[in-house]
């Protein structure tokens, strides 16, 4: 089972290289997330004619996530439990139907929170207390789970090209990494890492100063994989090629291999 999250930066401004990316790349699942499209005005019928089933959870000019699925999807879900008032679209989950096992799979575009500190980045932190109740939910139900997508959260300074840059954003001030490895403690592994160390990985690179000429990047989209899903893990890695095609997103894909 191979699942891919992608930070599409908007679905209709690259519907060709997101199907082109499909057509080529093929994920058996894809979370998308900053689809920025309400879900009746998503472009679902390219996708669907790539044989995929699109279940989305959208939010009009912003955020919004969406899962694409070559496999079958049951008791999908739309939102982050915790705060009814909420109206942001940052989380959709579904179980996906492999071969030999289910997998609960959550898509995620956690909250950037700059300017911080401030009320951006309140809601960051408050948000990531919502997933880590949900995180535990997850491990209680004991099956094979994952959580992935844009974190917004450069985990340690080898995830960046130039550490020294990011001291004061939320994306790398300490409490927003605590947060993260609050998380990661409860007994998720993050696949990347469980597969690949050292600097020099990136899934971001701005569009600004000529960041990806110059491989001035994050790794900033992550998989945590629950401990009956990491014992599928067979590999991680990042596409990072799609980030020099022609009008791409800022991110690029991140995959998993589950033996599912």
């Amino acid at each position: 089972m191979k699942i891919a999250t992608f930070n599409i930066n908007g679905v209709k401004a690259r519907i060709n290289a997101l199907t082109d990316w499909l057509t080529e790349s093929a994920p058996d699942v894809a979370l998308l997330q900053e689809i920025k499209s309400v879900d009746e005005g998503f472009p679902r019928e390219m996708i669907e004619d790539l044989g995929y089933t699109v279940e989305t959870h959208g939010q009009k000019g912003f955020n919004g996530v969406a899962i694409l699925s070559k496999l079958p999807l049951e008791d999908i879900t739309r939102g982050l439990p915790g705060d009814d008032d909420d109206e942001q679209a940052r989380w959709i989950e579904a179980t996906v139907i492999g071969d030999t096992d289910a997998v609960r799979v959550c898509g995620l575009y956690l909250p950037n929170g700059n300017p911080a500190p401030g009320p951006k980045y309140d809601y960051k932190l408050a948000w990531m207390e919502r997933l880590h109740a949900r995180a535990e939910a997850l491990l209680a139900d004991e099956m094979p789970a994952l959580m992935a997508g844009d974190y917004n959260i450069i985990p340690q300074p080898e995830d960046a090209k130039r550490p020294e840059a990011w001291t004061d954003d939320a994306l790398f001030r300490p409490e927003s990494r605590a947060a993260f490895r609050k998380i990661l403690n409860l007994g998720f592994t993050e696949a990347f890492r469980a597969r690949t160390f050292g600097p020099g990985h990136y899934s971001f690179w701005d569009y600004q100063a000529g960041a990806w000429n110059k491989d001035d990047g994050i790794r900033i989209d992550h998989f945590l994989l629950s401990p009956q899903c990491a014992d599928m893990l067979q590999e991680c890695w990042i596409e990072k090629e799609v980030r020099g095609r022609e009008k791409p997103s800022d991110h690029v894909p991140v995959w998993v291999d589950l033996k599912a």
